[in-house]
């Protein structure tokens, strides 16, 4: 995080998962979602903040977990057949979501919370020790 974590949620963290799933990182093809949800990451003093609009998706029906400082947000629904929307412009996932944040080892992953407010998920992630120390300076001679 702060430079040092990929929050795009995809680059080298989709390139680690898939080759740890046999898919080539770069020399293959890998299907990103088609649409996603839009993610905030807001730095704190002790903490960094995920704000995750997953408006539509029940708290039921997502998912968090970390594998290899990787933390994997997910979401499905099921739509209805006979009430499937009809969009004429479509920006946001319907049936599922997926979004993965690099980790860096700047979190203490055993303390990571996280809640749903008004369709808002919100995704606590308290500071490692390592990412609390204040940066080093160094003196030219």
């Amino acid at each position: 995080m702060h430079g040092r974590c990929n929050t795009a949620g995809y680059g080298s963290a989709y390139g680690r998962r898939d080759f740890a799933h046999g898919h080539q990182p770069f020399g293959g093809f890998y299907k990103r979602p088609k649409y996603n949800v839009p993610v905030n990451i807001e730095e704190k003093e002790n903490s960094y903040e995920v704000t995750v609009y997953a408006t539509g998706f029940d708290k039921e029906n997502i998912k968090l977990s970390v594998v290899d400082q990787l933390l994997y947000i997910t979401g499905t629904r099921t739509i209805d057949e006979g009430n499937k929307p009809n969009f004429t412009k479509q920006e946001f996932p319907v049936k599922t979501f997926e979004r993965v944040i690099a980790l860096n080892d700047q979190v203490d992953t055993a303390g990571i919370k996280a809640k749903q407010e008004n369709g808002v998920l919100i995704v606590t992630l308290p500071k490692s020790a390592e990412a609390q120390k204040p940066a080093q300076e160094i003196n030219v001679d």
